[in-house]
């Protein structure tokens, strides 16, 4: 049986056919909200006053798909705990620290272009924390490169594996 729903109700739609939010479906909110009803088209169905962010969507949606909200109500629980706002996202910096050495080096192609990416192992990082990074990535690239010639050369660090396209390895 659904809930009956009158004008200005404050109700909460469900995010099932919402195919433009951004995240993993699993991680998104069942349901967004509230939003007030504006009108009743039958029985079945109801237009509400989206916000600006919504304002592309089609403002009916069938009442299967449609709840009502309700407030938060701090006198009846005051030893609930209300959720804290998350933190903001800081930017943690791409490189983990000063370049230890170059270990290898490597031929691959990018957007029909070839490039080389050299290994990098950072000081006081574990070889589970080495990144392929581009020349003009490597901080001090051009000194640990120079450096990286009297082992052999760059060229004794390429192995003769094939170029990588797309992630595939064209023969």
């Amino acid at each position: 049986m659904e809930p009956d729903f009158k004008e200005w109700d404050q109700v909460l739609v469900s995010t099932l056919n919402f195919n433009n939010l951004k995240g993993p479906n699993k991680m998104r909110d069942s349901f967004l909200g509230p939003f007030t009803i504006i009108r009743l088209i039958g029985k079945n169905a109801v237009e509400v006053k989206l916000t600006e962010k919504f304002s592309r969507k089609h403002p009916v949606f069938p009442v299967s798909l449609v709840k009502p909200y309700f407030q938060a109500e701090e006198d009846k629980f005051p030893s609930r705990k209300k959720n804290p706002t998350p933190p903001d996202i800081v930017e943690v910096e791409d490189s983990p620290g000063p370049v230890s050495r170059i270990i290898r080096a490597r031929k691959i192609r990018l957007n029909g272009k070839d490039q080389r990416q050299y290994l990098v192992r950072f000081k006081c990082q574990t070889a589970d924390k080495d990144k392929w990074l581009a020349e003009d990535a490597i901080p001090d690239g051009n000194l640990h490169l120079r450096n990286s010639e009297p082992l052999g050369g760059l060229n004794s660090l390429i192995n003769d594996e094939p170029f990588l396209e797309g992630g595939y390895v064209s023969l």
